[in-house]
């Protein structure tokens, strides 16, 4: 998607794509791996199911309206985080379904400097999930992060499984 020699900062992202696949399949937005490379990095600052990203879990599409992530009915995926490099921004997107996704369209804004501070912090995502939670386990929404940096958010979709009974 993205090879950007810089330094320069990423300003917004907007994505759109099929809800399914050309054989009708669904789960398109799980399906679909977003990575970002900061500076020649081997291993991705970013790692994200393309939903999940855009806050869309379970493969489902949604509406979100926030300052930094928005998500139009018509499947307009945008985000606005700052992300910042100082030589180069690599960004891909893996297809893992079986069948190819009729559609793909994006859009990545950003700029170009002469250079940019030394402090500059890298933009990194971290996606994870757990079928069934443990009782009186608490569930690790960050971990593994070294260094410093600022902590912007999280995005946690849950499915709830609610049974109702009437007893006499």
């Amino acid at each position: 998607m993205a090879d950007i020699e810089g330094p320069g900062v990423i300003q917004h992202i907007w994505i759109t794509v099929d809800s399914k696949t050309s054989e009708g399949d669904c789960f398109v937005l799980r399906d679909l791996i977003m990575r970002m490379y900061w500076d020649g990095e081997e291993n991705p600052s970013v790692e994200v199911p393309l939903g999940d990203f855009f806050c869309c879990g379970f493969g489902q599409e949604c509406i979100v309206n926030s300052a930094i992530i928005t998500v139009v009915p018509s499947r307009g995926l945008n985000s606005y985080f700052a992300m910042p490099f100082h030589k180069h921004a690599r960004i891909t997107i893996e297809n893992q379904h079986k069948n190819p996704i009729p559609a793909f369209f994006y859009q990545i804004d950003y700029c170009l400097y002469d250079s940019l501070p030394e402090d500059t912090s890298y933009f990194h995502a971290q996606w994870r999930r757990q079928a069934i939670t443990e009782i009186g386990k608490d569930y690790v929404i960050l971990d593994n992060v070294k260094g410093s940096g600022r902590y912007v958010g999280t995005y946690l979709g849950l499915l709830l499984r609610c049974t109702f009974m009437c007893i006499n």
